[in-house]
């Protein structure tokens, strides 16, 4: 028996690939195109910490300028409860007695105590 032999020049091509059109943007347009959304995230960000960081300084040298003005208060405060204080001992003792051995100012330290301690 005779075999059967492909003709001479051999069979034609056999079409196997779908000839469809490439849908969407090619990968590199889509890389390009989230490099640029991603730049404008960080851009933005970057920003927005500056701008943060700007307010944290101003609010912090804001509080630094207030500082004298406090302590301006809080020292009149600390007059007029010295002032009281000797008063008050002047009226109950009939003279202010010296309590450290020199004339320097120490702060006094107040301390809020209870007007009834129970048991």
């Amino acid at each position: 028996m005779v075999q059967d032999m492909p003709p001479i020049g051999g069979y034609g091509a056999v079409q196997y690939k779908r000839n469809l059109p490439a849908r969407g943007f090619r990968p590199v347009t889509l890389l390009g195109i989230v490099g640029l959304i991603t730049g404008y995230g960080w851009y933005r960000l970057v920003k927005g910490i500056r701008e943060r960081n700007e307010l944290a300084r101003e609010k912090m040298w804001g509080r630094i300028h207030l500082i004298p003005l406090l302590q301006a208060e809080e020292d009149r405060d600390l007059v007029r409860r010295h002032l009281a204080d000797q008063a008050r001992e002047k009226e109950l003792l009939g003279e202010n007695i010296k309590v450290y051995h020199s004339d320097r100012f120490v702060r006094p330290t107040f301390a809020a105590t209870p007007g009834e301690v129970t048991k």
